[in-house]
This record gives structure tokens, sequence and C-alpha cells, in this order.
């Protein structure tokens, strides 16, 4: 079986910057099996699983696996989706719907910047576990939580200096991962990701992240359009609209390479 593959970075405009995901063009489904195999030879955090829906309207099913296993929403790796069938495959318009576990999530092109429509995650106050002080060396200013435990430190340079004890994060389950940020000067906020229970010890751009960050900054610091900057090694930039029940993710994208992957159907 030969599987068209394109490996994008997405959240930036620059190769060996941003997330890398890898996008998988399908004629139809392949067992779930294969596709978690495919996703840990890969490598990334995240894997995207395409499939043709109606063509003619841009419609497409949009499945997401990291190493470890499916999850139910990724950001990045969807931008790279968009990316790959308005750049590679020469979809015409400028919007694209994928039906996806988390419902249609709509992509529209505006210049080379692509604006993804995803449902926002508004997080709730909770207690702070008592590990986190501890696993990420840093005092918490907040915790909160929506699909994932939301952590805000003092300041951009706390988060973007933190070296937190992975093998302790990875010890609290209740949650996908753990999401830290800060208010910054440059930009409205900075962020980071933790996610060693699906195999991601730190995600260097996490658009999904951002469904929970959006509405807590945008009603924190009064503006409903916002600048992010994903402070990992790799680093990425996010624009951010507030809208309520969901929430504008935007960047922009570049091509690294595309093969075939060549792998047999497993049961």
């Amino acid at each position: 079986m030969e599987i068209p593959f394109f490996w994008v970075d997405a959240f930036t405009d620059k190769p060996f910057k941003g997330n890398p995901a890898v996008v998988c063009l399908l004629d139809q489904w392949l067992h779930e099996a294969t596709m978690q195999k495919i996703a840990f030879e890969n490598n990334l955090s995240e894997t995207a699983f395409v499939v043709e829906r109606d063509s003619l309207n841009a419609q497409y099913e949009l499945r997401w696996f990291t190493p470890a296993s499916e999850v139910d929403l990724c950001g990045h790796a969807t931008l790279a989706s968009a990316h790959v069938l308005f750049s590679m495959e020469n979809i015409g318009g400028n919007s694209i719907t994928f039906h996806t576990k988390s419902g249609p999530l709509h992509v529209t092109r505006n210049s080379n910047i692509l604006m993804m429509d995803f449902p926002a995650r508004e997080p709730v106050p909770v207690a702070c576990p008592n590990i986190i002080p501890e696993a990420l060396g840093a005092k918490p200013e907040e915790v909160l939580k929506s699909r994932d435990l939301m952590v805000v430190l003092d300041s951009a340079k706390t988060v973007k200096n933190l070296q937190p004890n992975i093998e302790l994060l990875s010890q609290i389950k209740d949650f996908l991962g753990i999401i830290v940020t800060a208010p910054d000067e440059k930009y409205d906020f900075v962020s980071r990701f933790f996610a060693p229970n699906v195999g991601v010890p730190e995600d260097p751009v996490t658009g999904s992240a951002h469904c929970t960050l959006i509405p807590y900054w945008s009603k924190k610091l009064n503006k409903r359009e916002l600048m992010a900057y994903q402070a990992s090694w790799r680093s990425g930039e996010i624009y951010c609209e507030y809208k309520g029940e969901r929430v504008v993710i935007g960047g922009k994208a570049v091509l690294y390479a595309r093969g075939e992957i060549i792998v047999p159907e497993v049961d």
C-alpha cells in the first residue's frame, strides 16, 4: 500500500520552526491499528489522516493520532492538512470543512494565513494538584481546567525558562495535557504545552490548547483579537480571535518534505 504523505511545519513560514505534522491522504479509512502504527513510526506529535467526502464542496474527513493514541482535536495538524489541500492538491475556493470527532471545523484562506474556526473550551478554576509546583519548578498564580490543565504563571520569562520534570507531569492522569501560560509584553500571552501521557513530552505549537487560552486571555485582557506565542524550542506565532462559543486560530505553514509511505495493512 502506498500512501501519499506531506511533512508540514505549521504556525510558521520557515522550515525547522513551528510544529511539524505529517498529513496522509487516503482514499478510504485504514484500520485504526495501521494509522496508529504510522503515527508511531513518524514520531511527531501528530499525524493527520484525510479522506475526501465531497471534493466539489471542499468537504473532508479528518482524524489525528499522536505516537501513542488518537486525539479529539488538533490545531497544527489541521492547519497542515488545509495547507496541503490548498497548496499541493489545488483545492478551489478559499474555504475547507473538515468533519472530525470535535464536529465540523472550517478553515479559511486569507492570503498566506489560514484561519481555523474551532470550538471554545472555557477553562474553570480548579484546585492546584499538589505535584504541579514541584513538577514545573514554579509557583502557579492560578490553575484552571478544560480538556487540559492550565497553569498561569507570573511572567513570560518564567514560562520560557521552565525546565519541567516530565516524569512528574506524567503522573497527572485526568487531563490530556498541561498548558503553562503568562502575559507578555511583545505578544498578548505566551504558552507551552506538555502531554507526556499521549506520547508528547512537549508539543512545539499547540493549536487546540488555544481553544482554552483564547477565552481566558480575551476576558483577562478585555480584547477579542490577540497575538500569541508558543515558547517551545521551535516556537510559533498564533493569530487569535474570541467569538463566544467559537475561537479563530490562525497561522502560516510551510512544506518541508513529501513522498509515499509504503506499509502493509495491519489487522
